[in-house]
């Protein structure tokens, strides 16, 4: 019997997958998987419908339809400024995991090394071991998850090939301040490196929190790569659709990795998707309005019952502390946790570099009476402490 190959090995399954199977398995509400639990505007359901009967339904262009790279740039302007080529400087992708992965391939080779902050979103790790890259981990620490600038330093001098940042954070929900951005830009120009940027909660920030695009920075455009997806900006996770947004040399070389993986988005997916890209300001302010309702009633609910969390200045992710109740295992403890209370976290370990045990990640992108129940549900979690 043939072997199965030995990269399969580099890595385990996704602890976030496991855990929704785990919720579903047990009925528990799943706040563990990061995904919407009500649907898209209504103005792209009615589109997508439109689209079902006329079409398209064949491949789009390999970089994607036009019409919706033409948006993107649009959208692009509107929120950062930049102008950019459609045609050369935009690529769609099937979802932003694509995005990165095939960020990941463009610049790096097997040897190479790639700088990520710990915590970090599961797949950053997983794409790195896959293109043969060797990880440099830098902690993000204390309440507001920040870094060492010397620590940081010290990993650019083993001159890696890019750094990858999550901002707004999967899994803690920091949002890197300007001046943390400033620090990070002035390492990535002194050693040459890219950075690769996941923007795909970029229009999740709470108040008084503001948000810095990187590739805006002085000296950053030419090194950037952002990566970002239509997914939690319009509750529309299924339908695949991500982006890249890099200067031509980089997309050049993504566009030929992208065509052999996977040909093309979803051609009627982009074509709704068009819609969602024309809406306006008031959009977006009410997008973050309606997650910071959620998060408030979290942090209060988690603080009426006593769970020792941190406070997310974005996306729509918290870190529950549960080194109180007694287990060395923190998927043992999301395990219970979902079959005896009735409510699916993810372990935070598998964000974590270092051994972390005593912390899950909770979601909250979910209608408000899920919210309630589950937070009530939780009331009974001390029944686990040992």
């Amino acid at each position: 019997m043939p072997t199965i190959s030995q990269k399969i090995n580099l890595f385990t399954d996704s602890a976030i997958a496991r855990m929704s199977k785990v919720a579903e398995a047990c009925g528990a509400i799943n706040l563990s998987e990061g995904f919407p639990d009500f649907p898209p505007p209504k103005a792209m359901l009615d589109r997508l419908a439109e689209v079902a009967a006329a079409g398209p339904h064949q491949y789009s262009l390999d970089n994607g339809a036009e019409n919706l790279r033409r948006a993107l740039a649009d959208y692009r302007k509107l929120f950062t400024g930049q102008t950019l080529d459609p045609e050369t400087e935009i690529v769609v992708t099937c979802g932003g995991t694509e995005a990165l992965m095939t960020a990941m391939m463009a610049i790096v080779d097997p040897g190479d090394k790639v700088i990520l902050f710990s915590p970090f979103y599961e797949a950053y790790a997983t794409d790195a071991l896959l293109c043969g890259a060797e990880p440099i981990y830098v902690s993000l620490t204390g309440d507001d998850y920040t870094f060492d600038a010397d620590e940081l330093e010290a990993a650019f001098k083993q001159r890696p090939k890019a750094i990858f940042i999550c901002n707004p954070s999967n899994p803690c929900g920091k949002v890197f301040s300007k001046d943390e951005l400033l620090t990070i830009a002035s390492l990535v120009e002194k050693y040459d490196t890219f950075a690769v940027i996941d923007e795909v909660y970029e229009h999740i920030v709470y108040e008084p929190t503001e948000y810095t695009y990187f590739s805006t920075l002085p000296g950053m455009y030419e090194r950037t790569i952002s990566c970002g997806s239509l997914s939690k900006t319009y509750s529309i996770t299924g339908w695949r659709l991500g982006y890249i947004f890099a200067p031509p040399v980089v997309t050049d070389a993504i566009k030929k990795l992208h065509v052999y993986l996977t040909i093309s988005a979803p051609s009627p997916l982009q074509e709704a998707a068009v819609t969602g890209l024309h809406f306006g300001l008031d959009y977006y302010q009410g997008l973050r309005e309606l997650y910071r309702k959620k998060r408030d009633f979290v942090i209060d609910s988690l603080d009426a019952i006593g769970i020792t969390h941190n406070v997310p200045q974005g996306a729509f992710y918290m870190l529950l502390d549960i080194g109180a109740y007694g287990y060395d295992d923190d998927e043992a403890f999301c395990r219970d946790l979902a079959e005896k209370i009735g409510v699916a976290l993810v372990p935070a370990s598998t964000f974590f570099k270092e051994p972390v045990h005593h912390l899950a990640r909770l979601q909250f992108a979910v209608r408000d009476e899920t919210l309630k129940e589950a937070m009530h549900r939780l009331e009974g979690i001390h029944k686990l402490k040992k």
